[in-house]
């Protein structure tokens, strides 16, 4: 072939290559340029990224066509977007309004959490012009704090209604008594049903206390180790009195020598109530049972009484506050609808439950469950020298490794 068209055809492929090289260049800085011009556009203003970093709530930015150009992790944990959308309608609105008006907007809404089921998030949400082309929304949840609210409010309302019995009761007692003052009997059955108003406003005032310091205690500050068998002990010696008034015996089953981490006066007032209910439901000439064991590192202390069992629509709801069963009879034995309550607080501020099982016609079994404190071989050893003479002198178990504790817990809580 001839060398000169040879040549020529290498010089048509060279420059044939040449340009479509020029041409992937041009095509790829201005695919590059287009590339910048978004980034430029998508920029938060400047500042706005370090802010919105530390502001510590939920936090979701849109476009002018409300898509999702940053969200925090929160926002997507609270549901509030999906993908580069925003769920709600709500949260549109609110942009749109923001975007029309200029003006920042503020609202609580209720917004459900996920697409299936009833759980919903009470959200304090802001909404706000970043720079010229964005809009923040701000979320906090207030869900907690809402809720608590209205129970607060709840509990509020319900105090009021039962005070106003006893209060009105007294009240209406004395002007009848006032007026039968020349009636010696009268006198004396208007006294005698005074005295018994009283004793059941003092009684709903104590609970209420007790109720309010629950809320505010701190176990894990102010508690200690606890001998649970003492626990037993002082709460079955402070429920005697009732149940000698309707001839019933209180039987305790069962010792541990296992300690619980708390503190011992809430847990005594807890079982308390819990004798005290059984003593309150039971039959007279019955008994009521009282059993304790420790098991994969949980002690569970049962009360079981005698009485007419609960349907399994109240027991759903017994551990309410001011919850009765049969509300007339809770009136006559004196009881406040707090008493389990106020156990199931106890239970929650140690690590603990209580748990019911009951049938009509064959009473009901309480039972409060707790952890069982740990390392008790090594930190109970520096409690020794508290201990009595007599204590350090109690029978020895062989199986006990540490004797001298495990003795002295024995005899602590006997002598309860």
């Amino acid at each position: 072939m001839d060398p000169m068209l040879i040549g020529l055809v290498a010089g048509l492929v060279g420059l044939a290559l040449g340009t479509f090289g020029v041409l992937a260049y041009r095509v790829s800085e201005k695919q590059r340029h287009l590339l910048d011009i978004d980034a430029e556009e998508i920029a938060l203003p400047a500042g706005a990224a370090e802010v919105l970093a530390v502001v510590g709530r939920a936090f979701v930015v849109v476009d002018a066509v409300d898509g999702v150009v940053r969200a925090s992790p929160a926002a997507y944990a609270y549901g509030l977007v999906r993908g580069h959308t925003v769920v709600h309608k709500e949260l549109l609105d609110m942009t749109a309004g923001v975007r029309r008006d200029g003006v920042i907007l503020e609202k609580q809404l209720e917004l459900p959490r996920g697409p299936l089921g009833q759980g919903t998030i009470i959200v304090q949400v802001r909404a706000a012009m970043l720079g010229e082309e964005y809009i923040l929304l701000l979320a906090d949840d207030r869900t907690e704090i809402t809720r608590t609210e209205e129970i607060r409010n709840d509990f509020v309302a319900n105090v009021s209604h039962e005070l106003k019995t006893p209060v009105g009761a007294i009240s209406l007692l004395a002007e009848a008594l006032e007026s039968s003052a020349d009636d010696e009997e009268a006198v004396r059955r208007f006294a005698k049903r005074m005295h018994k108003e009283s004793g059941r406003l003092a009684a709903l005032v104590q609970d209420i206390i007790e109720l309010s310091r629950l809320q505010g205690a701190s176990v894990t500050q102010e508690g200690g180790p606890v001998d649970v068998n003492a626990v037993i002990a002082e709460a079955v010696d402070r429920s005697q009195l009732p149940a000698e008034s309707k001839n019933i015996r209180i039987v305790v089953g069962g010792r541990t020598e296992g300690r619980v981490f708390g503190d011992q006066d809430l847990l005594v007032t807890a079982l308390r109530n819990l004798i005290d209910n059984a003593i309150r439901y039971s039959p007279a000439n019955t008994r009521v049972g009282i059993g304790v064991r420790a098991r994969d590192g949980l002690v569970s202390i049962s009360v079981t009484d005698q009485g007419e069992g609960l349907s399994p629509e109240d027991q759903e709801r017994v551990f309410e506050r001011f919850y009765r069963v049969d509300a007339a009879r809770s009136r006559h034995t004196g009881g406040t609808g707090l008493g389990l309550s106020i156990v199931k607080h106890v239970a929650s501020n140690h690590g603990g439950e209580v748990t019911l099982w009951s049938q009509p016609g064959q009473g009901s079994t309480f039972t409060l469950r707790l952890p069982e404190m740990e390392g008790q071989d090594g930190e109970e050893e520096p409690q020794l020298p508290a201990l009595p003479a007599a204590a350090k002198q109690g029978p020895v178990k062989p199986s006990v490794t540490q004797v001298p504790r495990a003795a002295g817990a024995k005899e602590r809580g006997a002598n309860a």
